[in-house]
């Protein structure tokens, strides 16, 4: 198998788990069929899209190969439909999510380095390539995006953007190692929800007192 058959099964399968994923979030906030099929294929390719502008590959992926619009619209759909056997939605879309997370971030580096980006550039291409579909998701179905949480999200993009660069620059960039890297980010994102790991945020100033001066007072 060459290096572009894999990714283009890589892309075509991030896509869909990235539908099933935004297609559950929308399920869950009760959105009709076309909403549903909307969100998931915002979800799916939202990232891809960004990656491609930055790129100057134009028309995107998602607009000149019918594959990917039809991957998306009809795995959005099949889960509008199947949603009463999927249990527990909540853990569904965090799977999913999780899975589409490393696909997007192999595929997103690797095309920003076939593109002739330097390294650190196509790191920060595959992370939003990675975290582009999950923010428009969340943005749609009204919730906080994960990317803005102190949850282990786009920093476990980042980091698997960085392992992939790597090894693209010592040469290992056959399907093997790309599966590793994307399932790597995979288990990271999954062990950092399952011991609630988080990034740090600013600690709150805690209220004034009566007594205590406020910012305006004369020294």
């Amino acid at each position: 198998m060459t290096t572009s058959t894999a990714l283009l099964i890589a892309d075509l399968v991030g896509v869909a788990v990235f539908a099933a994923s935004g297609a559950s979030a929308a399920v869950a906030k009760r959105l009709d069929l076309f909403g549903v099929v909307f969100v998931g294929f915002v979800a799916a390719l939202g990232g891809g899209i960004f990656r491609d502008l930055v790129i100057n590959e134009v028309p995107p992926l998602a607009f000149a190969d019918w594959r990917y619009a039809t991957a998306a619209a009809v795995t959005a759909a099949a889960v509008f439909w199947l949603h009463p056997q999927l249990a527990r939605l909540r853990t569904t879309v965090l799977v999913l999510d999780a899975a589409g997370l490393g696909l997007f971030t192999v595929t997103g580096t690797l095309k920003a380095l076939d593109a002739r980006v330097p390294a650190v550039g196509a790191c920060v291409i595959g992370m939003l390539t990675a975290i582009g579909g999950g923010l428009g998701r969340d943005l749609l179905t009204g919730e906080i995006p994960v990317v803005l949480r102190r949850e282990i999200y786009a920093v476990a993009a980042l980091a698997g953007s960085i392992v992939v660069a790597v090894l693209h620059g010592l040469g290992y960039v056959g399907p093997v190692p790309l599966v590793t890297a994307a399932v790597l980010i995979f288990g990271l994102r999954l062990v950092a929800l399952r011991r609630r790991w988080a990034a740090p945020v600013a600690p709150m100033r805690p209220p004034r007192t009566r007594s205590e001066p406020g910012p305006d007072a004369e020294w």
